[in-house]
């Protein structure tokens, strides 16, 4: 479903306003990206972004959350309240909070599915319960499942695709994003009670993240993890030329960013204890002129079982 931007609304506006400031300072690859779309789509990213966003935050650091939910020392209740001021929302039409009024007016006008968002809100409260996840199966399915392939699903009616067949690799990138943050962000996991990684992959390598050292066996395990990641942002690639010129900038854009982390870590020794992985800004620059001169398609990975 295609649709312009809303109409002129001041609340509105301030709600797709503080959107874009979520996803400037916490999104960049997603903020990067979005840049090459039409202002209408632009808005739209940013939306979906700060409700994935808000919902994280609102379990894990509540004191940077700026929406009215429950100030509740159970991040339970906390994210319930969130979910049904989105609910009212979406039922509604609108809200008093500018955010919330925004994210709604995005998603109505996109036509996104709402069984979308009970299987993402479902993932959320796993991070209250679980820890750990025994396999990768069960991680991709269990939980990615709603955290990160629903996301890509999400954004999928923003980025206005061709082909329904856009719907496996938007799944897919979803997916690799979000191993890719797994990767990337094991010492603050840890810090949160929380592994990421798959236990039988952990024990198999005899590799333990709780050591927070780089050792021969975490060597071998994160290799085999970010061989399996490129593998994602492999099939992900496949779905860029079902895109509009313009969409498949910014997911090509996007894509390479992130997967560059991977090789981040891979030039730091698998250190991701002691500083979080990074792409520098002149490097991202670089990337989006590349994109830009050169084509979306241009240097994306070849495909691969990404299962």
């Amino acid at each position: 479903m295609h649709s312009g931007a809303s109409a002129a609304d001041p609340h509105l506006e301030l709600g797709y306003e503080r959107c874009r400031e979520l996803t400037k300072k916490h999104g960049t690859t997603y903020y990067w990206g979005a840049r090459l779309l039409a202002p209408e789509q632009r808005r739209d990213v940013y939306a979906v972004y700060a409700l994935c966003r808000l919902a994280d935050d609102i379990v894990d650091e509540p004191e940077t959350v700026d929406v009215p939910v429950p100030a509740d020392p159970d991040p339970g209740v906390r994210l319930r309240g969130f979910e049904q001021l989105f609910t009212d929302a979406l039922v509604q039409g609108g809200s008093a909070d500018p955010v919330m009024a925004a994210v709604a007016d995005s998603l109505r006008r996109r036509g996104t599915d709402p069984e979308c968002f009970d299987r993402f809100f479902r993932a959320m409260e796993l991070d209250l319960t679980r820890e750990t996840w025994a396999s990768w199966e069960e991680l991709r399915d269990g939980y990615m499942e709603g955290s990160a392939a629903v996301i890509g699903e999400m954004m999928l009616p923003v980025l206005e695709p061709h082909d329904p067949a856009a719907k496996g690799p938007a799944r897919s990138l979803g997916l690799a994003f979000q191993l890719t943050n797994f990767l990337r962000d094991v010492g603050e996991d840890l810090d949160r009670g929380r592994v990421y990684l798959p236990q039988d992959d952990l024990a198999r390598h005899g590799a333990d993240p709780h050591e927070r050292r780089v050792t021969p066996q975490w060597r071998t395990m994160m290799a085999e993890q970010i061989e399996r990641n490129r593998g994602l942002y492999a099939h992900a690639s496949q779905g860029v030329a079902m895109l509009p010129p313009r969409s498949a900038r910014c997911v090509a854009t996007a894509l390479r960013m992130y997967a560059l982390i991977l090789d981040r870590i891979e030039a730091a020794d698998y250190d991701v204890f002691t500083e979080r992985r990074r792409v520098p800004r002149p490097v991202k620059v670089a990337l989006l002129a590349d994109v830009l001169a050169r084509g979306p398609l241009r240097r994306l990975p070849g495909p691969v079982d990404a299962r």
